[in-house]
């Protein structure tokens, strides 16, 4: 799982799988949902994130992490 974080465009998505998006369904104003060939859900797409989730802060827990990588934009 990957989060990526556009300031340009304040959005942010989080890659659940290494796939392709085949198609993409809006379920929420600007929470857009990305599937798959096959049906499975491979991302999420929040538009004005800032403004919908707290991007100072990320929590995991009990999760069966194997690598963390934490890398910060260079313009930061």
């Amino acid at each position: 799982m990957k989060f990526h974080y556009y300031p340009e465009t304040d959005s942010l998505y989080i890659s659940l799988l290494d796939q392709p998006s085949a198609d993409s369904q809006e379920v929420a104003d600007g929470i857009v949902l990305d599937f798959d060939a096959e049906g499975h859900l491979v991302g999420l797409d929040i538009d004005h994130a800032s403004q919908v989730v707290d991007l100072s802060r990320l929590e995991a827990s009990s999760l069966p992490i194997a690598s963390l990588s934490l890398t910060r934009n260079a313009a930061a």
